[in-house]
């Protein structure tokens, strides 16, 4: 409103939320306020404000008091809320600018027309990857990602997920992943792993679910994907009183407690139920279901055989 009142002329919103669409998904809660307080605004909100999109691609694990001591201890004041972060960046933004743009990409920040593609690599390659390891590492006895990666069984289940997600996104990925992987190596990035697992019922349909519905469609083997979910029932069933879910937990808990009849076999009708609340499709699917049933089995033999080495 001030910006009108004093003819200050158009302006870009750019949002940085971790949000897919985040430009758009602001721009109809901004909508939304201006017309409960102001509904003359509107028309000129809309003739003056662009609303760009943004993605930021960076490791942040959850704040520790470890860190906030160290913040203290070295720096001399106090921060409630420090960021541990990584050495590797990307920031990818889209939009028009009518006031014209900072030079940004002159410090490396990717200016493109569409950051869809950038969104799909780093949920799939990314947030695909920690989620695989964030459900089979626990089980391998690991705490972080960079136990889970040091792994030789996990570091090639996650090259598995990386080939069949990879396939399907349209911009680069090869040396994305050779990043990833020194991203997840990095000792001085304690992601833990339990922090990564929580809400899987949230993460897994935008993460795992859409490589696995094209990799059936194309008749191809949606087998990553299937141990992905695999894991997180064998997670679930294990380690529900330690996190599980947190948004859904109680729902998701007791959809994967009956995975497992009293004589130690795996129920397909149950697994099936379980895949259906992530994604009806997959459900449909009888080979991923069935890869999926076997993937327990091969998940819950590689874990115990790690574990009793």
């Amino acid at each position: 409103m001030a910006r009108r009142n004093a003819g200050a002329g158009p302006i870009t919103v750019l949002p940085c939320d971790n949000l897919a669409g985040n430009g758009a998904a602001f721009r109809k809660v901004v909508e939304q306020a201006i017309a409960e307080v102001d509904p003359s605004l509107l028309d000129w909100t809309r003739l003056n404000v662009a609303w760009g999109t943004s993605m930021v691609d960076r490791i942040t694990p959850a704040t520790t008091s470890a860190d906030i001591e160290l913040v203290e201890r070295t720096k001399g004041w106090h921060d409630a809320a420090p960021v541990r972060t990584e050495p590797f960046r990307e920031w990818v933004i889209a939009g028009e600018f009518p006031s014209g743009r900072p030079a940004w990409d002159e410090v490396g920040a990717v200016i493109t027309d569409d950051v869809t593609p950038y969104e799909q690599r780093k949920l799939w390659m990314l947030n695909g990857s920690h989620s695989t390891l964030a459900y089979c590492g626990p089980l391998f006895g690991c705490e972080t990602v960079a136990d889970a990666v040091a792994d030789p069984t996990l570091r090639s289940w996650i090259n598995e997920w990386w080939d069949l997600a990879g396939r399907y996104v349209s911009v680069p990925t090869d040396e994305y992943r050779r990043q990833l992987l020194q991203r997840f190596e990095n000792p001085n990035i304690r992601h833990l792993l339990m922090q990564i697992a929580s809400d899987g019922s949230e993460k897994l349909p935008v993460r795992i679910v859409p490589a696995a519905r094209k990799a059936l469609e194309d008749g191809a083997s949606a087998l990553p994907a299937a141990r992905a979910i695999a894991a997180w029932i064998l997670f679930l069933n294990r380690f529900s009183d330690e996190l599980a879910d947190v948004i859904n937990k109680d729902k998701v808990v007791s959809l994967a407690k009956p995975c497992f009849t009293s004589d130690g076999n795996i129920d397909g009708e149950a697994v099936r139920h379980v895949i259906a609340y992530l994604d009806r499709g997959l459900a449909s699917s009888s080979s991923f279901v069935d890869e999926v049933v076997q993937q327990i089995s091969e998940v819950g033999k590689a874990a115990k055989a790690r574990c009793t080495s």
